[in-house]
C-alpha cells in the first residue's frame, strides 16, 4: 500500500537542541574539540573602536572562514548561505536557530582591514601549530620543504608583454596594483632583480607568468610549505610569486620564523634538486642543518676529456692540482655572482702529454668552482647514506599535503588578488589542513598492545 506523508508544519513550539543533531563523528565536532580561539578577542581588541555599535564577533568570522576552507566553499556569499542552512555549520559557529548570519560584505571589510593589520590569520595558524606541538605530533628533527603552483585570479589571455605597464590613476587606486607598486620600491620586490618578467597581469601584477601550473602558461603564486616529517604537520607557510629564486628565499624565511615562534630547529631538511644552490646549502650548514638535497653535477664532460673530478682541490692553498701535478690558481674574481675560475699556466699546458685529453681546443685548462663549493661537497657526501635515503622517502609526505589541498580542499585557483590575498588564502588553507590532521590523529584510538 502506498504510504502518505503524515508530518505537518503547523506546530507553534518545538523542543530542539542543536547539539543533539550534530553526529559525534562529524568532522566539525572533532575540529571544535581541538580548536581554541579564546585568545582571539583579546588579540584584536586594539583594532576595534571603544564606541559605536557592537561589531560582528571576530571568532564567528574566523570559524566561518575555516568552514569554507575545510569544505571548499570559496565564495563569501555561498559561505553565508551554507552556514544559514546547515545545522552543523551553525553549531560550529556558535549560532542558534534564530541567530542571523553575517552579511558577506563583512568578510571583505575585516579581511582588508583589521585582519591584515593585526596579521591575525598567521596568529591563528601558529596557535594551531602550537597545539600540534603540545600534542606530540611535531618531532622537530626532520623537516621537508617544497612549493606548489596555484593559479592566480588573473586571466592568462589578458596579459601585457614585458615588465612595464602605463598605469592610469584609476588603476593605481586598485589594491593589488597599489600593493605591487609599493613592493617595487621596497626590499622585497615581487620580481626577480636579475631578470625582467616576460609578461604582467593588468589585474594582479604580483603574480608571475609561469609554465609550471596546470595550464601550459598562466599567472600563478607558489604555495611554500615547511612540514615536519613525523606526521606531516605544516609548521610554516609562505606565499611567493612563482619564481625559483623566491621559493628558495622563502625557505630561509620559514626556517628562521619556525625557530623564533616555536623554538624548533631541525637537524636535517629534505628538498628537491631546485633547492640545492650553493648559497642555500651554505646557509643551512651555517645553522648546522644537514641538507638532504640531491646535487645536480654539471661538471662532468661528455666528450671524453678530463672532468673537474679528475682535479684535486687543495683547500689549504686554494689551488687545484691537475693529473700531471701542476697547479691551477684563481685571481679571486667572482663571475656571475657565484663562480671562481682556476686556470693553469699556458706554459705548463703546452708541454703536458695529457693536453689532448684535458684541453684540446684551448691553450690552457680552466676549472670553474662555486664560491660555496664546500657546502656542495658536504651535501654530496650525505647522498647515498641511510639518513639521506630515509629523508627522501619522508619527503613524499609534503606531496600528499599538496594533493589534499587541491583534491579535497579544492584550492586550485585563488579568489583573492595580490600577494597579500595569496598570503591570506594559503594561511587559511594550511590552518584547515592542520586542524583536520590534528583532529584525525587525536581521535584515533591508541594501538592495541601485542599479546605475547
Amino acid at each position: 500500500m502506498m504510504g502518505e506523508q503524515l508530518g505537518r508544519q503547523d506546530r507553534l513550539f518545538y523542543e530542539f537542541c542543536l547539539d543533539e543533531v550534530v553526529p559525534g563523528d562529524h568532522l566539525l565536532r572533532k575540529i571544535d574539540s581541538v580548536l581554541d580561539l579564546s585568545w582571539l578577542r583579546r588579540e584584536l581588541s586594539p583594532y576595534y573602536s571603544h564606541t559605536g555599535c557592537p561589531s560582528v564577533d571576530p571568532e564567528l568570522l574566523i570559524r566561518m572562514l575555516l568552514i569554507g576552507y575545510c569544505y571548499s566553499i570559496r565564495s563569501d556569499r555561498r559561505l553565508c548561505q551554507a552556514v544559514g542552512l546547515d545545522l552543523a555549520y551553525r553549531w560550529f559557529c556558535r549560532l542558534g536557530l534564530e541567530d542571523r548570519v553575517p552579511d558577506h560584505s563583512t568578510f571583505s571589510v575585516n579581511r582588508h582591514g583589521r585582519f591584515r593589520d593585526s596579521d591575525i590569520l598567521r596568529k591563528v595558524f601558529e596557535s594551531v601549530v602550537r597545539q600540534c606541538v603540545a600534542a606530540g605530533l611535531v618531532e622537530g628533527e626532520g623537516f621537508a620543504v617544497d612549493a606548489s603552483v596555484i593559479e592566480a585570479n588573473a586571466s592568462r589571455f589578458k596579459r601585457v608583454e614585458g615588465a612595464e605597464i602605463d598605469w592610469t590613476d584609476e588603476e593605481r587606486a586598485r589594491r593589488p596594483i597599489r600593493e605591487y607598486l609599493t613592493a617595487l620600491d621596497g626590499q622585497e620586490a615581487p620580481t626577480n632583480p636579475e631578470r625582467a618578467p616576460k609578461a604582467l597581469s593588468p589585474t594582479d601584477p604580483c603574480a608571475a607568468w609561469t609554465t609550471r601550473g596546470r595550464h601550459k602558461v598562466m599567472f600563478g603564486y607558489s604555495l611554500n610549505y615547511l612540514i615536519d616529517t613525523e606526521e606531516a604537520i605544516i609548521v610554516d607557510v609562505e606565499a611567493t610569486p612563482t619564481r625559483i629564486s623566491k621559493e628558495v628565499d622563502a625557505t630561509e624565511t620559514m626556517i628562521e620564523r619556525t625557530e623564533e615562534c616555536f623554538g624548533l630547529r631541525p637537524e636535517r631538511i629534505a628538498a628537491d634538486v631546485a633547492y640545492g644552490t650553493g648559497r642555500m646549502l651554505d646557509w643551512l650548514m651555517g645553522r648546522h642543518i644537514d641538507p638532504h638535497i640531491p646535487i645536480k653535477d654539471m661538471s662532468k664532460r661528455k666528450d671524453g676529456t678530463l672532468s673537474r673530478e679528475d682535479f684535486v682541490f687543495d683547500a689549504e692553498h686554494d689551488v687545484y692540482i691537475c693529473p700531471s701535478g701542476k697547479t691551477l690558481r684563481t685571481t679571486g674574481r667572482v663571475f656571475g655572482g657565484n663562480t671562481l675560475y682556476y686556470r693553469a699556466s699556458k706554459h705548463d699546458c703546452e708541454r703536458c702529454p695529457l693536453k689532448v685529453r684535458c684541453c684540446p681546443k684551448s691553450p690552457q685548462r680552466r676549472v670553474p668552482r662555486d664560491v660555496n663549493e664546500a657546502a656542495r661537497d658536504h651535501a654530496r657526501a650525505l647522498m647515498g647514506t641511510e639518513p639521506f635515503l630515509q629523508s627522501r622517502r619522508q619527503r613524499k609526505k609534503i606531496e600528499t599535503r599538496f594533493g589534499d589541498l587541491k583534491w579535497n580542499l579544492g584550492l586550485t585557483r585563488l579568489r583573492l588578488r595580490g600577494l597579500s590575498g595569496a598570503h591570506d588564502e594559503f594561511l587559511l588553507a594550511a590552518t584547515a589542513q592542520n586542524l583536520r590532521r590534528l583532529a584525525k590523529l587525536l581521535a584515533m584510538p591508541p594501538p592495541r598492545p601485542l599479546i605475547a
